[in-house]
């Protein structure tokens, strides 16, 4: 396994954390039990950022920039729904 490979699948692993993280924040019963897993979601957050960033700088995980027209298409579908 290449250091692509590697670094994909740690960020994939972390992002699994961070859902299953979040999912304990909301669901949690008392305030002690929350801020545990608030404090993990946080972190966890910060390492798949750290990950993102290298990875990005590496050229691993290319980004496009969105159209503005499609922006504004989005802006203007949702703009009345709520």
């Amino acid at each position: 396994m290449d250091d692509k490979n590697l670094m994909e699948n740690i960020l994939l692993l972390e992002k699994g954390v961070c859902d299953l993280y979040m999912h304990g924040t909301i669901e949690s019963s008392s305030c002690n039990v929350h801020q545990a897993f608030s404090t993990a979601l946080n972190d966890s957050l910060t390492m798949q950022d750290t990950l993102y960033a290298k990875m990005a700088a590496k050229g691993w995980y290319p980004t496009e920039q969105a159209e503005q027209t499609k922006v504004n298409s989005v802006k203007q579908k949702f703009s009345g729904c709520c």
